[in-house]
């Protein structure tokens, strides 16, 4: 049986599907298409109807790629772009009548456990009590935790995409005020993560997200080409300087940088700052990049033994009954 997950960011569709009979979500197909819903986005997160259109038309795609690929289960869901908009029901309803696909949702903390598990079970129990950080478009996930599940998890608005149309918008390069707005408001949010109560000292840490990927490359990890099983990790006092470099920049200019995407080159700068103050914020010199995610968890939970609900998302047949 071939299992597939389509995943619908704020700035990417990304697909992915596996053998259930590997019995771990090695990619036997992917594919991949640049949206960036998030431009369409009101200001108080409607989409509007240009984004409306562009995810009925990239959902469609990824329905033909699925029936290509032979998948018979698919799990489909948007995350917190899509979750969190006023209009999102009229506009899953949409993408329904026109593409045969239902797109669920996932919580916050589902996405931050189901991470958590990938995370595990790529690093393995000699990773210890394991702290997890995860950087998207909408959200920053934190999770901690000894066993498959995490102890600990919270979810807060502090998406590179989120911030950056929130305080990032007066020009490009943003002005020295916007940036230290942002700063000042990210610091006030972590704060809340360290004032949580239950974080340890993990054995380690670890960060999934391509935002946390880039950043591991822009600091002098190795390039993606060489493979997911390259050791790679993010120093947060090699970070530190980046966020004045990158704030003094235009998007053109640093979609130049190693590891930094086009698509991803205007909201870089967010994703920095957010890395950067909550590892400082939580006493957290470096953190090992894991190179599985979301996706990966959604798999292994349905790989293995038991499988709970999660959010108003489901498996489903493909092609659709």
């Amino acid at each position: 049986m071939r299992l597939a997950v389509l995943d619908i960011g704020s700035n990417t569709v990304n697909l992915v599907a596996t053998d259930a009979g590997a019995g771990v979500p090695l990619p036997a197909h992917s594919w991949k298409l640049h949206t960036r819903l998030a431009e369409r986005l009101g200001p108080d997160g409607t989409i509007a109807p240009g984004g409306r259109r562009r995810l009925i038309d990239a959902v469609g795609r990824a329905a033909q790629e699925i029936r290509r690929a032979g998948v018979d289960l698919v799990f489909a869901y948007a995350t917190a772009s899509v979750r969190d908009a006023p209009n999102r029901d009229a506009v899953l309803d949409d993408v329904a009548a026109a593409t045969g696909i239902r797109l669920g949702t996932l919580s916050g903390l589902e996405e931050a456990q189901l991470t958590f598990l990938a995370a595990r079970r790529w690093l393995g129990w000699s990773a210890g009590p394991m702290l997890l950080l995860d950087i998207g478009g909408g959200t920053l996930e934190v999770a901690f935790g000894r066993d498959r599940q995490p102890d600990s998890a919270l979810s807060l608005p502090l998406g590179a995409g989120r911030l950056t149309r929130e305080f990032l918008r007066d020009g490009d390069p943003p002005s020295r005020r916007a940036v230290r707005d942002l700063r000042k408001h990210v610091r006030e949010q972590v704060r809340r993560i360290a004032a949580h109560g239950s974080w340890e000292a993990p054995r380690t840490a670890v960060a999934a997200s391509k935002t946390f990927q880039q950043l591991a490359r822009l600091t002098g990890s190795a390039p993606l080409r060489r493979g997911p099983f390259v050791t790679r990790e993010l120093q947060g006092p090699a970070l530190r300087p980046w966020i004045d470099r990158l704030a003094g920049m235009p998007a053109v200019k640093r979609q130049r940088l190693p590891g930094v995407s086009a698509h991803r080159a205007g909201q870089i700068l967010a994703g920095a700052i957010v890395g950067y103050e909550v590892m400082r914020g939580l006493g957290v010199a470096s953190v090992r990049i894991c190179p599985w995610g979301l996706r990966e968890g959604i798999l292994l939970r349905r790989l293995e033994a038991h499988q709970p609900e999660l959010g108003n998302a489901a498996w489903a047949p493909w092609p659709p009954i």
